[in-house]
């Protein structure tokens, strides 16, 4: 019954990484965290705004965020603004594991990580070439208005050989990205999983909740979500507002929300596009 999931084309990289780890028995926090892991330490998917390599905040230095959940026991963490360290999806893991807090951001997660054994590295190590061009480009705007052009986020769900989910073992998992500023307002991923605990499939929970979310904003300006959702029988859907995704490893551009899937009756992930 084993399944995986992830958000954008880039996604697939992780997905093919997790469903590895499923397939050997590996639990869905594991294989969640491991696949996240290999990608936010490698700087090619900086250009995704993940891990090494991504985007500087205004003042130039790499902050990055990460949160994983873990449903059966009901346990979270999560870090932000956490600064020197490529790797925070394994730094949320130890939040999670090890702290009585559930989210930790700035100096006290890199305190946090650093108690924990994680290496640290300087801004500039942890920055790339594309990285600093894109900055000094911002640096050089006057309107936060267009400060960027994409803003990806790597979300990975997954139900694991003994239906055991990331993230609610009552009902599934679902992640969303995408404008994470007006997304907040709404906690679309929670609402999501309660829609699915209502019976509705996972493609109804996401479309119900990005339609909502239209609704309540209107559609000037445009607001750009996607969500993928999972069940716990490993069926797998998704919503989005998302009109172009932008391709992976020379792949063309996708006309609406991709986004990768495995599923246990499958050899191999495959890109999904919701238009």
């Amino acid at each position: 019954m084993a399944a995986c999931a992830a958000t954008w084309a880039f996604g697939i990289d992780a997905v093919k990484i997790c469903k590895n780890l499923l397939q050997t028995g590996d639990s869905c926090l594991d294989a969640v965290e491991k696949s996240i892991r290999i990608l936010e330490d490698d700087p090619a998917y900086g250009r995704y705004l993940v891990g090494k390599g991504g985007m500087p905040n205004a003042a130039g230095t790499l902050q990055l965020d990460a949160a994983l959940m873990e449903g059966r026991s009901l346990q979270y963490g999560g870090v932000a603004a956490l600064e020197g360290i490529s790797t925070p999806i394994s730094v949320a893991r130890r939040v999670m594991q090890g702290s009585p807090h559930s989210l930790l951001v700035g100096q006290g997660a890199l305190e946090f990580a650093k108690k924990c054994g994680f290496t640290t590295q300087s801004n500039d190590h942890l920055l790339t070439a594309q990285g600093r061009e894109e900055y000094e480009k911002f640096s050089h705007r006057l309107h936060y208005e267009s400060l960027f052009d994409k803003h990806d986020t790597l979300g990975v769900i997954a139900l694991d050989r003994h239906g055991q989910i990331a993230v609610d073992d009552k009902a599934g998992a679902a992640c969303a990205t995408g404008d994470g500023d007006k997304m907040m307002r709404f906690c679309p991923s929670f609402h999501v999983v309660q829609l699915m605990k209502q019976g509705l499939s996972p493609s109804e929970c996401c479309s119900s909740v990005v339609a909502e979310m239209v609704e309540r904003l209107g559609e000037d300006p445009p607001l750009e979500i996607g969500l993928i959702a999972m069940n716990m029988q490993g069926e797998i859907g998704a919503g989005s507002t998302v009109k172009i995704s932008g391709g992976h490893n020379g792949s063309s551009s996708y006309n609406g929300f991709a986004y990768a899937v495995w599923q246990h009756d499958c050899e191999d992930p495959k890109i999904l596009v919701h238009s």
